[in-house]
């Protein structure tokens, strides 16, 4: 039976078109620079936007903090793997996209955290996902203690899980205990957090996490995405560095950061591997990373685990910058890590300084607002590598402040 009432329909365009406005009116609509980096060159590239042709840049936020996506060995590994086998996987590592190269690399990623075996993912966001979302579906009545300044990755990992979560505040052991405490002992529990926290340039204290964990039967899992590479004698993370590694549960990182490939991946013991590897659907029915891409990593892997050059020339860089910023009455903020994050907290001046730089000093730097980071602590964030150089930082340095002054904005306290 048809009615007779007016048939109200939806303006599509329109709710696309107010989602959108909403992000403009609130100073936080996202713009993706046009860029093209020049090989051999980092951190020198080329941008296109806003101009006609490329104009060179100096790029200031980059995660391939070590510039491995330039190194030699890396390039050769690629080139040399796509004239051996092509250029896709062919597949799905179940049908035919299970190549040697994924073997190799996830038998080194293994061998890095102390662990008896490693899964490879298309990245670092799907690996968190499909790890999370799985380790509690198989843990009947499990919950899950995040740290709730963990990654958008591990948060929608253990919302898709669908287990109970407990939110503990940022490093907040009595309040992680706390929370522990108060659930069945019984209980499969779970500790999700991550080593370096990449918007503050802060660290988890492993060693204490894993103290309640063992005093609480939980398992822990730790994200190592800001420091796989970065630290510890061979480039296992913080975790390596502060002689942990062993007492995790899982250790997560990426190939796309500090190896300068592309890629994610879980290191644990081979039973939890089997786990993921048989029942998440992120792996399962994913077509798995290009031999190329895998063999590049797995060169950028082996490199760093030999050379502590790169971590090095990284490490004075981002102290000799924080120092800068700080001398000039820059508001730097505190950070223990490589992570240079200069405190705005404004989302329309931090966008407007951000394209300042690009427009008139030829430095590329993104802005950081929410959902990021919470609304009223946006900021700069600046990620110096061994390639930038004292003249860079000068140069950087006197820009920043003849834009603080010129928009009136507050210098450090």
């Amino acid at each position: 039976m048809t009615s007779d009432a007016p048939q109200r329909t939806v303006d599509y365009s329109r709710v696309f078109n107010q989602a959108i406005d909403r992000l403009h009116a609130e100073g936080r609509y996202r713009v993706f620079i046009d860029i093209l980096r020049n090989k051999g060159m980092f951190p020198n590239a080329r941008c296109f936007a806003g101009h006609n042709g490329p104009k060179p840049i100096t790029v200031w936020c980059s995660n391939d903090y070590l510039a491995m996506g330039q190194h030699p060995k890396v390039i050769a590994a690629m080139e040399e793997a796509l004239h051996d086998v092509g250029a896709g996987s062919g597949g799905t590592r179940n049908i035919g996209g299970n190549t040697h190269y994924h073997v190799d690399l996830e038998g080194e990623l293994a061998d890095l955290h102390g662990k008896e075996a490693a899964l490879l993912f298309t990245s670092g966001y799907v690996s968190n996902e499909a790890t999370l979302s799985t380790l509690a579906k198989v843990l009947p009545g499990c919950i899950i203690y995040s740290d709730e300044l963990n990654h958008a990755s591990m948060i929608a990992g253990i919302r898709n899980s669908g287990c109970e979560k407990r939110v503990f505040r940022h490093n907040d052991l009595a309040h992680l205990e706390e929370l522990l405490a108060a659930d069945d002992p019984a209980a499969p529990k779970l500790i999700a957090f991550e080593s370096v926290y990449s918007m503050d340039g802060d660290i988890a204290p492993i060693h204490a996490i894993c103290d309640l964990a063992d005093t609480y039967n939980a398992l822990t899992y730790l994200d190592e995405v800001h420091a796989v590479g970065m630290y510890g004698a061979r480039g296992g993370g913080i975790s390596e560095r502060d002689e942990a590694a062993h007492r995790l549960t899982i250790v997560e990182g990426t190939l796309g950061k500090a190896f300068g490939v592309m890629g994610g991946y879980i290191a644990a013991d081979r039973t939890i591997i089997d786990v993921i590897r048989s029942y998440a659907p992120g792996f399962i029915f994913t077509t798995s990373l290009s031999p190329v891409l895998v063999a590049g990593a797995l060169a950028s892997v082996r490199h760093l685990k030999g050379s502590s050059e790169e971590r090095d020339g990284q490490q004075a860089a981002a102290a000799q910058l924080k120092t800068m910023f700080a001398d000039a009455g820059l508001p730097v903020m505190d950070s223990t890590t490589h992570i240079v994050p200069l405190m705005v907290g404004d989302p329309v001046k931090a966008k407007k300084i951000s394209d300042i730089l690009l427009a008139e000093y030829g430095v590329y730097v993104q802005p950081i607002n929410y959902p990021t980071v919470p609304r009223g602590t946006e900021r700069l964030r600046f990620t110096p590598g061994p390639a930038h150089d004292e003249a860079m930082m000068r140069d950087l340095t006197r820009a920043l402040v003849e834009i603080w002054e010129r928009l009136e904005l507050r210098a450090a306290a």
